[in-house]
């Protein structure tokens, strides 16, 4: 993704602290979990995914993305807090976090409140504003900004080479982990184990009275974790087949966003500083994307 040279960056810098170099250190893991709970603000790929569907408001699952992804960032923070066992008694931090959280329950009960045709109404114009309003904030955050390329004797552009000189560079070093990663992948899905195991999953949820709807969307949930491409694809698929205005096609699109691809990111981010004991890194991270599931459907079934 676009934050990997950025992610990769910090993970040299951790490294350069810890020190047992063959052992993730506990900020290692911290940053990779906070990292991987996929904090989204605007969801472009999945609004332009929307778009090539047809949906009658390609933004609408905005807010439910960005509400789904800063619960698990929360989680994140929290699971592996309590492990490494940070005080969560500062003042500051219980005042902030629950100022987040109430801002985040009143925006719910509110949404709660409505019935169908304003319920849809108001999340396509809140997100339609948000999306707007963070553009415009990037944008004079970069014109009040221009003064530091002056000083630098530099421009935009040449900013932007050098971005995509150091990008070409990561690419280098991370291309065996993402090999080896894509292929192991690929033998987990072109061997059948994926569908026997998600055709089980949606029989023991249908079993249990889980909705269609939401069975039907598992199979984007459980793929996540694995391939972005992949759960990309399923998630394209259900919005073919059901719709992308229906509740499955909305589903789909906030599993997508929810989370980032564990498995990938723990192979690339280890990898190329040669981490060699994770830890409890990827217990911590499958537990959070459990989370993100859990309240993508929360969520949805709150909105839509």
């Amino acid at each position: 993704s676009a934050a990997t040279p950025f992610g990769l960056k910090a993970m040299e810098s951790l490294q350069e602290l810890n020190t047992d170099k063959d052992r993730a250190s506990d900020a290692q893991i911290m940053f990779l979990c906070l990292h991987a709970a996929g904090l989204t603000l605007i969801p472009t790929s999945i609004i332009g995914y929307r778009a090539a569907e047809n949906a009658s408001n390609p933004a609408d699952v905005m807010l439910p993305c960005i509400i789904t992804s800063f619960v698990g960032t929360i989680a994140a923070f929290l699971v592996v807090g309590i492990r490494q066992r940070i005080n969560f008694l500062s003042a500051s931090l219980i005042v902030a976090l629950m100022a987040l959280i109430g801002a985040i329950a009143g925006l719910m009960f509110y949404i709660g409140s409505l019935d169908i045709i304003e319920k849809h109404s108001f999340t396509g114009n809140l997100s339609g504003l948000m999306l707007i309003a963070i553009i415009g904030f990037t944008l004079v955050f970069a014109w009040i900004n221009e003064k530091k390329f002056v000083a630098k004797d530099t421009t935009v552009f040449d900013s932007f080479v050098t971005g995509a000189r150091n990008g070409m560079t990561t690419a280098v070093t991370i291309f065996p982990y993402v090999l080896g990663m894509l292929v192991a992948i690929s033998l987990f899905r072109n061997s059948g184990l994926f569908e026997i195991i998600s055709n089980w999953i949606a029989i023991g949820f249908a079993q249990l009275g889980v909705a269609k709807e939401i069975t039907d969307s598992l199979p984007v949930a459980m793929l996540r974790p694995f391939s972005s491409g992949g759960s990309r694809g399923f998630m394209i698929d259900a919005m073919r087949n059901f719709g992308p205005d229906s509740f499955t096609g909305r589903l789909v699109c906030i599993f997508q966003c929810s989370a980032e691809t564990t498995f990938y990111v723990i192979a690339v981010y280890f990898g190329s500083i040669k981490i060699k004991n994770t830890r409890y890194t990827l217990g911590s991270m499958l537990l959070v994307d459990l989370i993100c599931v859990i309240t993508a459907i929360f969520v949805a079934s709150w909105f839509f």
